[in-house]
C-alpha cells in the first residue's frame, strides 16, 4: 500500500524554496550535504539542463530522434571538457518525470538513446576511472536500463577523481515527495527532509553552476532545495549547437561572479 504524506509535508513539498528551508533546513555547508571530492577549485559541481533538441531538429527539418542524438554528442563533449577543467561532478538532466507525457514513440526513442549512450559511456568511464551515479527514480525504468545503471554504479564505485551523474526519471517535486515519505517513515526527529534527498543519499554536493540551454529562463523545478545558492547560466543556444566553446564561456562567466550564500 502506498504511504500517504502528512498534510503538512504535502504543503511544504509544493511551497517555495524559502518555506522549505524555513521548515526543514539546518544550514550547514550547504544543507548538510557532504562534499567528498573537494579540490582547490570553487567550481565543484556543474549541471547541464540540455534543452532544445526537438526545436533544433524541427528547425533543420529532421526527426526529433536526430536532435536527441546530436544532443548526446554534445553531452559527451561537455563531460570531457568538465574533466579537463578539474570539475568534480557534472550532471546531465537526461529524462524528467514530466517527459513521460510525451508521445510513446518519442519516449521510446529517448530511452533507447539513453540506453545506447550509457553503453558507450561504460567503456569511457572505466578507461578514465570516472565514477557514475544515477539521480532519480528507478522503479519506472525498464529492466535493461536499470541493470545497466546498476552495473555502472558498481563498477565505478571506487573511483573518486571525477563523477558523471545522469538524472533519469528525475523531477524536483517528485524528489521532495519521495524524501518526505522517507522522512516520515524514519521517525527520527534529528533528521530533516534534506537528509533524504537523492543527492544527500549519494553524497553529491549542491550544484555550483547550472547551465540551461535553449533560451528558456526557468528552473523547471530542478533540485529546488540544492539549487538555492547555485549560479544559473541561461544560454539561448539549442543544445545540439552547444559546443565546448559555449561550455567554456559559461565557466568563465561563473568565475566572474561572487557567491555570498546569503551573507
Amino acid at each position: 500500500m502506498k504511504a500517504h504524506l502528512h498534510p503538512e509535508l504535502r504543503i511544504i513539498t509544493i511551497a517555495s524554496c524559502a518555506y522549505m528551508v524555513r521548515f526543514f533546513v539546518t544550514i550547514q555547508r550547504p544543507y548538510g550535504i557532504v562534499h567528498t571530492m573537494s579540490k582547490s577549485s570553487s567550481l565543484s559541481h556543474v549541471v547541464i539542463i540540455p534543452d532544445g533538441n526537438r526545436r533544433w531538429a524541427k528547425s533543420n527539418n529532421l526527426p526529433f530522434l536526430k536532435g536527441h542524438m546530436e544532443g548526446y554528442k554534445r553531452a559527451q563533449e561537455c563531460m570531457r571538457e568538465a574533466r579537463a577543467h578539474a570539475v568534480d561532478y557534472i550532471t546531465f538532466w537526461s529524462f524528467s518525470t514530466e517527459n513521460w507525457a510525451r508521445s510513446a514513440e518519442e519516449v521510446q526513442d529517448l530511452l533507447t538513446i539513453i540506453y545506447r549512450g550509457l553503453t558507450e559511456l561504460r567503456k569511457e568511464i572505466k578507461r578514465e576511472k570516472t565514477r557514475f551515479l544515477h539521480i532519480g527514480r528507478k522503479d519506472r525504468l525498464s529492466p535493461n536500463i536499470n541493470s545497466l545503471i546498476n552495473k555502472l554504479e558498481m563498477e565505478t564505485k571506487n573511483y573518486s577523481d571525477f563523477c558523471v551523474c545522469v538524472a533519469i526519471d528525475y523531477g524536483g517535486e517528485d524528489e521532495l515527495v519521495r524524501a518526505g515519505e522517507k522522512l516520515l517513515h524514519a521517525n527520527d526527529t534529528s533528521k530533516t527532509i534534506c537528509d533524504f534527498l537523492d543527492t544527500a543519499l549519494l553524497a553529491i554536493p549542491s550544484p555550483d553552476l547550472i547551465i540551461r540551454t535553449g533560451g528558456e529562463q526557468r528552473t523547471s523545478g530542478f533540485m529546488p532545495i540544492q539549487s538555492c545558492y547555485s549560479e544559473w547560466c541561461f544560454e539561448k543556444t539549442l543544445f545540439p549547437d552547444f559546443t565546448t566553446e559555449y561550455f567554456q564561456s559559461c565557466l568563465r562567466e561563473y568565475s566572474t561572479r561572487t557567491r555570498r550564500h546569503g551573507s
